[in-house]
Order: C-alpha cells, then structure tokens, then sequence
C-alpha cells in the first residue's frame, strides 16, 4: 500500500514496484484515506510519506501498527531528522528511506523488510549511531526531549492547544502535533494530561 500525498510520487512509486512477486494493491492521499481503506486490504507492507497532509505519517504509523501487526511499515521522507527516525521506530515501522533512494533500492527496501531486514540508508544508520553514541545529546533530566520539545510540553502543562502553541513558539499546529507524538513516546505516556502531570512532577 501507498500513502503518499502527491500523485505523481504515487505513479512513480507504483511503476518502481511493479516487479515480478509484487503487488501495489491499495493507495492513499492521506492518513485519514489510509485509515479509512487499509483494514479491507490485506497488505504486508505499507509505504507512509512522512510529511502527509493533515495526520502525518508518523501519527499514522502510531495508530495502525497495533491494529496491523503483521504488516511493515517503511517510512519516506525528504529530509533526514534524527529525532523523528527515532520515533519512527518506537512507534512501530520497519524501515525509514529517503526519497531519493534508488528505485532498485526501494524494491530491495520492499523485499528484505518482509524478512526481517531494517532498511535505512548507510549514511542514516551511521549518523544515528553516532548521536545515539554521543553522551552530550543525552538531557541531563533523563527524559531525551529537546529544548523545543521542552518548551511544547511546558505550553501542554499550561493547557494550551496545539494552535495556541504554534502560535506562541512560532510553528504550525502541524509541527506542533509531531512535537507532541514525539514527546508521548519518549516519556512513555498515553495522552497529553500524562504528559502534563509529568512535566509538573519535573519529568
């Protein structure tokens, strides 16, 4: 399945995937299309555009990978950042590729994920090896949130929403939502009054 919000990207992808033993048997525009049609395909690997219009990619992976247990998730995005290839990762895919991978590369990624394969670029494994490695990217609190994560989770414990918020740091609410996904998960929390309880006990 595709979930890539461009149709030319879409066509591109679909023409790359289609190779002997390979089926592109459902496509999305967007998260909620995603949600909406996924669960009456069975698919074994969905291919999510990281940067979807509305719900993002990284959300989506969050909602479905619980309910699709056996189905892999390989991310794309255009840019590289380390903190959302991590949190791609805890929140269930199997793989995080740029777009300007190879479309053998891609059908290889697609392949070797359905045998356990991590697909992720060198460059991207070593880079995130290293900053992993790094004791000065470490917070001294222990919690892993980034200055600007700390500040969003600050303006979650006043009650803001995430417009309030964007508004307030200079961000979209869009940004603002993947600050918030990635704070849940790396302090291991279910909703935002956790999250806000947290961060009144000092995180």
């Amino acid at each position: 399945m595709l979930v890539e919000g461009h149709a030319l990207v879409r066509a591109a992808i679909r023409q790359t995937l289609s190779v002997p033993g390979m089926e592109v048997v459902s496509e999305a525009a967007s998260a909620e299309d995603a949600l909406a049609t996924v669960m009456n395909n069975k698919v074994d690997v969905i291919l999510v555009d990281n940067d979807l219009p509305g719900m993002s990619g990284l959300q989506l992976v969050r909602e479905l990978s619980p309910r699709l247990p056996d189905t892999h998730f390989i991310m794309l995005t255009g840019s590289v950042n380390r903190d959302e290839i991590l949190a791609a990762f805890r929140n269930g895919a199997s793989g995080y590729l740029t777009k300007n991978t190879s479309p053998d590369g891609l059908v290889r990624a697609v392949q070797g994920v359905r045998h356990g394969d991590l697909p992720m670029p060198r460059h991207l494994a070593a880079e995130l090896v290293r900053q992993l490695l790094n004791p000065a990217n470490a917070n001294l609190d222990g919690s892993g949130l980034s200055k600007r994560e700390k500040e969003v989770l600050g303006r979650i414990a006043d009650g803001l929403t995430d417009r309030e918020i964007g508004t307030a740091l200079g961000i979209s609410p869009r940004t603002v939502g993947r600050h918030v996904g990635n704070i849940l998960d790396k302090l291991s929390v279910r909703n935002r009054g956790e999250a806000a309880q947290r961060f009144r006990l000092g995180t």
